[in-house]
């Protein structure tokens, strides 16, 4: 054990601070060893405020166990290889010094050896020239993988002159404009809306993988690979991804193989300083026991049905305590310490001390004392010349903070860097954004933290937020061989886009199959008249080219659908009419009801709020659902609306599914509106038959305010003196039965309804407008997505998912779908974890026993929760990280997804195992369910579930019992658009014209090439999501952005998409005049009226008669000539005049 000098008086905080002052006094680089990930970015984000003039580096450790199966986040691998690169290379020539953080499990890592990342640095600047080529071959090298749209950090596009990447260690990635070799400009963008965001003059290249399979590597890797394991190990299906060129998940565990040594992080960093954090000696001792731990299990022979785990020595991987200790020894240590220096103690004091907790200090409830306090100890401290800075975590809490102080007399000024802040004379309070836990006292200054100040109330910095409607836009894509649905010709198969001749112009067509294999092409701009038929595909039968029968499903749907639009508009009529209470939000009580939540609003947070206060508060009955994601913060939006009913004299009902949901929620609701007048009560099979009677009477005769519960709030025996607001949490879980009481209580109270994944029913009754709903698609902050691991059990992977979450000090949830399952699994654990303590909850249960059995687990008694799928329903376990689910392809989609979500909820990363018997073959649905999961592995993808689940079940009868019900006739997207114009036109008097009208599209001949040349946009599944968003276009201003989103994107559009682009809104002006056909070429132009009328035949005349030279004539065919000699671009701009001219006659005609 190496100890260097210990400097005593560094609490957390202050220690940013004195590594920026070592870094600029020491002549080489600092190294600081941070206890664990969540200490190294706490200090880098101070570092970066504090030491503003100092490099700071991030090395951070892989996030995955010591020879695990699983790889590492590539966001991680890629920073670790962009500052190994960076240390190779001076520092930023202005800067004062350099600190590289990081962490003990991190250092204790071989790395790759400093000639692997020599040299392979790039610079690009705007200007320069640049080989493409050349380019992709460096990428790929350095580890960077090939898409069609980069979203990712290591990912790169090309299209033509555009090349898209994101570069290792950038916030955001970059797009290059190339004009031949020359770089023209280099712009930010978002990856999410894949839009330009800012330019920059020049962008770094550094590798993002710590190896790479360059033809040299894969050999060393094969020999290297054969010596170590001999070679009856070739057959290993690692060893064959590797030797063709692929790789392979959990490949990095093999990493010394790729090189020909292996060097440490001390290699990079000749002559540097080392600190280390408080605890890192016990956490290296850990560690080391770890390694050797996991190394010994993969050595054990694999259990029936395993592949083998061939682990490498620890010793070719990680440092053991020997050599630790003499790297430690070659260099000068320090040992950080937050306590004060004891007497006769060793070492030096630098004087810092934790700052103090005022928000203690003041007495309970009074908490404008806490300002006074604040006040005095500042004057104490500027008498010793110390600044009083106080930091909050957002702009948002600084200006609430500092009214607060305004409000108490006391004098602020706000700083909004460290330089002016460092500035400020002792005296007033300074305040700063910064994010900062606890405060701590220097000799110059002395920083209190909001926390210090105002309790446990902590805003968070905003996350850079996923908007809502992308999610929403997010629709499935089209591709070859899918079923779909034309409009006029019924179900088909998609075959292809072809590029067909019309006349000698080219033109994209999309080729469909139907039944006898005849085939029908639809031009791309008329896209829109084709929908997906879902994802339920099996056994249905192609239509007949015009044959009747698709004609006469539709017309039945039709009718079948207007009759169920004419029953929910009635239903949402009746509510409108109705009156319901008036509540708003009492002043001043308001204000501190809200202040009690300990996280700063997201924003779809706060417009939800928003939304649901303006309907508790219009005078009509408020029918709304809130879908946001698990553990996104829906229950902040059921408190504040439920304080607002109950502060208005109303009662609320909250129901939801299961008891112990019931239990955590009136938990949640008694702690928040403790100190208000306002009383919660309990009513569910928790509760004993005394209370429940009790709570029974209360409810009946007003004294119970609040009351949570499960549908033992429907039964009979319950009446509600005045209940003004009924909250109903997890939907989708209730049945029919219970579904029907609750209509029946809703009649003329506000029902604000919370979900994480609405079923398809509820979800369709939002977007046809029926109902109201807000989306809150923004994770809160410092949520990490849960990693999701889709594979047969594998006794090994779920051991060390078990330790690695025992060693981090959380708890697992374990899932099976039957009660009988749990024994056999219960032993299957207890033999692959022996030490780990499992306790079995489920239904069948006694309501007590379920209650001591939850308890004692939410108190960590127990390690793992092995239940069935009771877990799923809105419970909150912040300490279970793990969930492992056994035969997950038994359950649906959505349960999944729920339970997937009781995972991750706070700062720590979820692990999900999602498995199933390695003997045990999916089904099709299985095995598509599974990998709709992998791909909602972005937070916030709930609603995307939802409309998923739509597709993989079809949206059931809205009204009636039939959840999963399934459209076959006209297909899930058909379905969808037909029930939202049937209630559309049912709110408009004029319905039936309407809905007849809508089911025609213009067709347009201008003997113009109309396609995306694949040479613009290379990609076909992106030329074709292209098509449909182009199709879709509904106005001007949107045509022109998406204009603008192709120069961005793709570099300036050829004429041929200029021509598409002109055809969608001659198509939309054609719709709008009422034109069918419309034919121009080289002679003049041709338009025929929709059942040769027009509606406004005088308007017609008299504009036919402003036109000079009787160009323009209705044939005796009814039709409209236009005749004169046009080009190519001539004919585009006549038909737009003459087509707008006859939409705006059409629109005055209809008034």
């Amino acid at each position: 054990m190496v100890q260097g000098a210990t400097v005593w008086g560094v609490p957390e905080g202050f220690d940013a601070l004195l590594l920026a002052k070592r870094a600029r006094e020491h002549d080489g680089p600092v190294l600081h060893v941070a206890r664990d990930d969540a200490a190294l970015a706490r200090l880098s984000d101070l570092l970066d405020y504090l030491g503003g003039d100092v490099d700071v580096l991030r090395f951070p450790a892989w996030d995955c166990l010591p020879y695990d199966r699983a790889s590492p986040n590539p966001v991680l691998v890629a920073e670790r290889a962009a500052t190994l690169t960076r240390l190779l290379e001076p520092k930023r020539s202005n800067a004062a010094g350099r600190v590289i953080l990081t962490t003990p499990p991190a250092l204790m890592q071989r790395v790759p050896p400093r000639d692997a990342f020599r040299g392979q640095s790039l610079t690009i600047a705007q200007g320069e020239s640049l080989d493409q080529a050349f380019l992709i071959e460096l990428l790929i090298a350095n580890g960077y993988t090939r898409t069609d749209t980069v979203m990712e950090p290591g990912e790169f596009a090309t299209r033509g002159g555009i090349f898209d990447l994101f570069p290792a260690g950038q916030p955001e990635p970059v797009r290059l404009d190339l004009f031949g070799d020359e770089v023209e400009n280099i712009r930010n963008f978002d990856p999410g809306t894949q839009r330009s965001s800012g330019r920059v003059e020049q962008l770094s290249l550094h590798p993002v993988s710590e190896f790479s399979l360059d033809p040299a590597s894969i050999s060393r890797f094969r020999s290297a690979w054969r010596d170590q394991f001999g070679p009856a190990a070739a057959s290993d299906p690692l060893y064959e991804h590797i030797s063709e060129g692929r790789r392979h998940t959990g490949v990095e565990h093999w990493l010394p193989l790729f090189h020909a040594s292996m060097e440490t992080l001390f290699d990079y960093l000749p002559g540097a300083a080392v600190s280390l954090d408080h605890q890192v000696e016990e956490s290296i001792g850990a560690r080391l026991d770890m390694i050797e731990d996991h190394y010994q299990a993969r050595r054990a022979p694999p259990r029936e049905g395993e592949i083998p785990y061939r682990a490498l020595p620890p010793h070719l991987l990680y440092l053991d305590r020997r050599g630790w200790d003499a790297a430690l020894g070659r260099v000068p240590v320090t040992s950080f310490s937050p306590f004060a220096k004891p007497d006769g103690a060793q070492g030096l004091d630098a004087g810092g001390r934790p700052g103090i907790m005022f928000s203690k200090l003041a007495p309970a409830g009074q908490r404008e004392e806490t300002f006074r306090l604040v006040e005095d100890q500042a004057r104490v401290w500027a008498d010793t010349k110390r600044r009083c800075f106080v930091a909050a975590w957002t702009r948002g809490s600084r200006e609430r903070i500092k009214t607060l102080f305004q409000e108490h007399g006391v004098s602020v000024e706000t700083h909004d860097d460290w330089t002016s802040a460092r500035r400020m004379k002792p005296g007033p309070v300074g305040l700063l954004v910064l994010g900062l836990d606890r405060g701590f006292v220097g000799d110059d200054l002395a920083i209190v933290s909001e926390q210090d100040l105002l309790g446990e109330r902590i805003g968070r910095p905003p996350r850079k937020r996923r908007r809502a409607d992308e999610l929403i836009a997010e629709a499935g894509e089209i591709t070859e061989g899918d079923l779909v649905v034309h409009q006029d010709y019924g179900i088909g198969r998609y075959d292809g886009l072809e590029t067909v001749s019309v006349g000698v112009a080219p033109h994209d067509c999309l080729r469909l199959l139907y039944d006898g294999g005849q085939k029908l092409y639809l031009p791309v701009e008329n896209i829109e008249l084709l929908s997906r038929f879902g994802s339920d595909q099996a056994g249905v039968a192609l239509d007949k080219l015009g044959g009747a029968a698709w004609q006469g499903r539709k017309a039945k749907m039709k009718q079948r659908i207007r009759d169920m639009a004419g029953q929910l508009i009635r239903t949402a009529a009746a509510r409108a009419l109705r009156e319901a209470p008036v509540l708003g939000a009492p002043e001043g009580m308001w204000e501190e009801f809200c202040a009690r939540f300990p996280f700063v609003e997201t924003e779809d947070q706060s417009r939800a709020i928003a939304d649901v206060l303006e309907d508790m508060g219009a005078g009509r009955p408020m029918d709304r659902l809130v879908c946001g994601d698990v553990g996104f913060g829906k229950t902040e939006v059921a408190l504040r609306a439920a304080f607002v009913a109950a502060m208005s004299g109303s009662q609320v009902a909250v129901v939801v599914p299961t008891t112990l949901l019931a239990r955590q929620h009136f938990r949640t609701f008694e702690a928040r509106f403790a100190g208000f007048p306002i009383r919660v009560a309990q009513l569910s099979r928790m509760v004993t038959a005394k209370q429940a009677a009790e709570t029974r009477r209360g409810i009946t005769d007003g004294t119970v305010n609040v009351v949570v519960g499960t549908h033992a709030l429907l039964a009979k025996g319950v009446q509600f003196a005045d209940l003004g607001l009924l909250i109903v949490d997890e939907e989708q879980h209730f049945g029919v039965n219970h579904k029907e009481k609750l209509k029946a209580l809703r009649e003329d109270v506000h029902v604000l309804t919370l979900s994480a994944t609405p079923l398809p029913r509820t979800l369709q009754l939002s977007l046809s407008g029926v109902r109201e709903m807000s989306l809150i698609a923004t994770p809160p902050t410092d949520r990490l997505a849960v990693r999701t691991f889709i594979m047969p059990f594998d006794s090994v992977v779920i051991r060390e998912a078990v330790q690695r979450e025992r060693f981090r000090g959380g708890q697992i949830f374990c899932v099976a779908p039957r009660i009988e399952d749990l024994d056999r699994l219960g032993e299957r654990l207890r033999d692959i974890v022996p030490d780990a303590r499992v306790v079995q909850a489920h239904g069948q249960l006694s309501p007590t026993e379920l209650e001591r059995v939850m308890t004692e687990f939410s108190d960590g008694k127990y390690d793992i929760l092995l239940s069935t799928n009771i877990v799923e329903s809105g419970l909150d376990m912040p300490a279970v990280n793990t969930l492992i689910i056994h035969r997950a392809d038994m359950f649906g989609l959505g349960q999944l997804y729920q339970l997937r979500g009781r995972v991750g909820r706070g700062k720590q990363r979820g692990y999900a195992y999602l498995t199933w018997p390695q003997t045990h073959v999916l089904s099709a649905s299985a095995q598509k369910r599974l990998e709709i999961m992998q791909t909602l592995d972005t937070l916030g993808a709930g609603f995307t579930l939802a409309s998923h689940d739509l597709d993989l079940r079809g949206a059931g009868n809205l009204l009636g019992d039939e959840q999963s019900g399934h459209i076959r006739e006209v297909g899930i997207e058909l379905y969808q658009q037909m029930l939202q114009d049937a209630v559309a036109d049912l709110r408009t008097e004029k319905g039936r014209a309407r809905a007849e009208d809508r089911d025609w599209t213009p067709n347009i001949v201008l003997g113009l090439p109309v396609l995306i040349p694949d040479a613009y946009v290379a990609d076909l599944p992106v030329r074709l999501g292209l098509y449909r968003r182009i199709g879709a276009l509904a106005s001007n201003a949107e045509g022109e952005a998406m204009e603008a989103e192709l120069v961005d994107r793709f570099g300036a559009p050829p004429p041929e998409v200029k021509n598409l682009l002109d055809v969608v809104e001659l198509k939309r002006l054609c719709r709008g005049a009422g034109v069918e056909r419309l034919e121009a070429g080289p002679k003049g132009m041709v338009l025929q009226f929709r059942g040769n009328s027009f509606a406004n035949p005088e308007g017609l005349i008299r504009w036919m008669g402003a036109w000079k030279d009787g160009a323009v004539r209705l044939r005796p065919d009814h039709k409209l000539a236009v005749v004169r000699e046009l080009t190519n671009v001539q004919r585009i701009d006549l038909a737009r005049r003459v087509v707008t001219a006859l939409d705006r006659l059409a629109r005055k005609a209809a008034g």
